[in-house]
């Protein structure tokens, strides 16, 4: 099988039942969640397992749970099954409580970096966001989009913040404070 197929040359992709130009917004959302996964996976190349091991157990999951969110939207057969259910999401919000509990106290807001691990996360917590616009766009557009899928992105940007400053605590690297920020975190 070759990597390329030139079915593309004009403009156009193939998704799960049908082709639409490669700059619908469909293609954005779900080609955003792409990018968002192939951050994530950086961000586990960067932890150390004896350290992280749980959340490179968490980002693992969620790389599978992309790739089902990702294809929900490109789904567009008249008889389709979502694959990301909201179960996931449950467990996002486990996750990020345990992880807001292990790190210190926020009362400001912070500068994305520390750990090249944490950057990373910061980064990808940023294209999270993006997505869930590009998802919520496409909601608005077409109304036959799985809900599933924005309310997953709009809870993973908020595991990814808390999971990059659990490793910037676990590596011991203070949260920088954003300098002319009021205390916005009660």
């Amino acid at each position: 099988m070759k990597l390329y197929t030139k079915s593309g040359d004009k403009g156009k992709t193939s998704i799960i039942g049908g082709r639409v130009d490669k700059d619908h917004l469909r293609v954005e959302a779900y080609g955003t969640i792409d990018e968002l996964n192939s951050f994530i996976g950086k961000a586990v190349s960067e932890l150390d397992a004896s350290k992280f091991q749980d959340i490179i157990e968490d980002l693992t999951a969620i790389q599978h749970e992309l790739f089902d969110g990702g294809g929900d939207l490109a789904n567009v057969m008249k008889d389709r099954h979502y694959k990301l259910a909201e179960e996931p999401i449950t467990v996002l919000e486990n996750r990020i409580d345990l992880l807001s509990e292990e790190a210190p106290p926020l009362k400001r807001f912070i500068l994305p970096g520390g750990a090249p691990a944490a950057a990373t996360l910061h980064i990808a917590r940023t294209v999270a966001r993006r997505a869930e616009r590009q998802t919520v766009s496409l909601m608005k557009e077409i109304e036959d989009v799985s809900p599933v899928v924005q309310k997953y992105l709009n809870r993973l940007s908020d595991y990814l913040f808390a999971a990059a400053r659990v490793v910037n605590y676990r590596l011991s690297i203070r949260d920088i404070e954003y300098i002319r920020s009021g205390d916005v975190f009660k």
